[in-house]
């Protein structure tokens, strides 16, 4: 083995046993640096929360941004509500689960990606789910439509067949736009022939 070989090898066995001790010293020493700025950062997130809830101004907006929710609530407070909204919520949720799991597959299957889709698909899946749960919450409080296993299950029914519905029509669609997005790529890829052979 040469001189040069050796020294390598040496260096590589020196790197491979001090590497980790180092990138773990490292670790730690940026841990503790950022330690104070965190707790500097909070301790302003702190002060402006008590700020905010002590402002009149603050309180306005809030009772602002909340009035027209209880006016609506105040609205909706019919006997069916609760049924209604479960079944809502329930649409939403199979709908978007099934844009986002068959629906993406069909897509893929025609040589389409839409990362702006899939955002929204799962966005709207996660404020479905949200609903459902706080529809949930809200029916157990205030009425007694989780108490009845018919209320529950032609709700349940209900949400199903029509989330089914818009998933069928949200496919359509989509497979709609891969084919316009298809068409206008094609006719771009054209014109910019005719301006090369020109």
């Amino acid at each position: 083995m040469t001189e040069a070989m050796k020294l390598t090898t040496a260096f590589t066995v020196f790197l491979a046993i001090c590497g980790p001790v180092w990138a773990q010293e490292a670790a730690v020493e940026a841990e503790e640096q950022s330690k104070p700025t965190v707790d500097a950062a909070q301790d302003e997130l702190e002060e402006l929360r008590g700020r905010v809830n002590q402002s009149e101004q603050a309180q306005r907006v809030r009772a602002g941004i909340l009035k027209p929710i209880y006016s609506v609530a105040e609205t909706f407070s019919f006997s069916a509500f609760h049924w209604v909204a479960f079944a809502i919520m329930v649409a939403g949720v199979v709908s978007f689960a099934l844009q986002l799991t068959l629906g993406k597959l069909v897509v893929l299957s025609r040589s389409g990606f839409s990362p702006s889709e899939i955002l929204s698909d799962a966005l709207g899946l996660a404020v479905s789910l949200i609903g459902l749960v706080l529809t949930t919450q809200a029916a157990t409080e205030n009425s007694n439509f989780t108490a009845s296993a018919f209320a529950v299950i032609s709700s349940t029914c209900a949400g199903v067949i029509v989330g089914f519905v818009f998933y069928v029509w949200g496919q359509r669609q989509e497979l709609q736009a891969v084919e316009g997005r298809k068409k206008a790529a094609a006719l771009d890829q054209n014109k910019q022939r005719g301006d090369r052979s020109g």
